[in-house]
């Protein structure tokens, strides 16, 4: 069932729990997450990241999401992940992406206000719901991106202002995570994290969840972050899989993968204390 974000990140915000958003890169990714989240009953998010598209087209992601969010009786979100542009952005909409995200935390405040609005204004017309970035989630070595970028904390003072100019839905704060593997479990600064909960009445996301440590994912969820980007451990998995297995035939490698990703999302389904969406 496809649906856009807004109903399902506002249960999470008042019930206590995160969604976890699964970066998908093929037709494999997108169909193994999509059927856990079926199998499990959960509302799933599942992004296509613009960074990604030399991988995939956006028309390409975008038929391959709809088909399988389509495919489910469980509430499926089909969200542009990191995008980067209005033109990218409004042609993943009228492709019919019901989520976006404009990622625009490193240009200055005023900029990433004024892109961030014209963004919203647009999304919001045609029912689709729109999350931003202030403050930025930098990079690991293995990221979305395969750029090495410093992580920036969101400000406090600065929340109130994004969020009333913006109009925006949801907003991906940065408290120490970075997107990629990290070397060690960092440290989260979750006394910010309860300043801007405390501020703000929207859903809070978290990008770069991948290897920050199932303990330090758990306490986010329950205090106040709604949604967790998740994409470089279903490709470790995948790939400690495969290397594991020694197996010479194409088709059984692919099954080998795709099932150390399903399991890697169960077990996130499990720390995000993930709930069934009742309307």
């Amino acid at each position: 069932m496809l649906v856009n974000s807004k109903d399902l990140l506002t249960s999470a915000k008042e019930n206590h729990f995160a969604i976890p958003a699964t970066n998908f890169i093929d037709l494999d990714s997108a169909r193994t997450f999509v059927s856990v989240a079926e199998r499990r009953q959960l509302p799933l998010i599942l992004p296509f990241a613009q960074s990604h598209q030399h991988i995939l087209s956006l028309e390409e992601a975008a038929a391959i999401g709809r088909l399988m969010a389509e495919s489910v009786q469980v509430p499926v979100v089909l969200h542009l992940d990191h995008g980067e542009d209005f033109q990218t952005i409004q042609q993943a909409i009228d492709l019919g992406f019901t989520s976006v995200m404009i990622d625009a935390s490193q240009k200055a405040f005023e900029e990433n206000i004024e892109m961030t609005r014209e963004v919203v204004t647009y999304a919001h017309s045609k029912g689709v719901t729109v999350e931003a970035e202030l403050g930025h989630v930098g990079a690991n070595d293995t990221s979305e991106s395969d750029q090495m970028t410093a992580s920036i904390y969101t400000e406090v003072e600065d929340v109130i202002e994004f969020v009333d100019q913006t109009n925006v839905d949801s907003l991906a704060i940065s408290i120490g995570t970075a997107h990629g593997i990290y070397k060690g479990t960092p440290k989260l600064n979750f006394e910010r994290l309860e300043e801007i909960h405390q501020l703000v009445t929207i859903p809070l996301v978290l990008h770069g969840g991948s290897s920050t440590g199932h303990a330090n994912l758990n306490r986010c969820a329950k205090s106040g972050i709604s949604k967790i980007n998740i994409y470089s451990d279903f490709i470790k998995a995948a790939m400690e899989a495969i290397n594991q297995a020694e197996l010479s035939d194409y088709i059984a490698l692919k099954g080998v993968a795709n099932h150390a990703m399903s399991e890697v999302l169960n077990t996130y389904y499990d720390v995000f204390n993930t709930e069934a969406y009742l309307k």
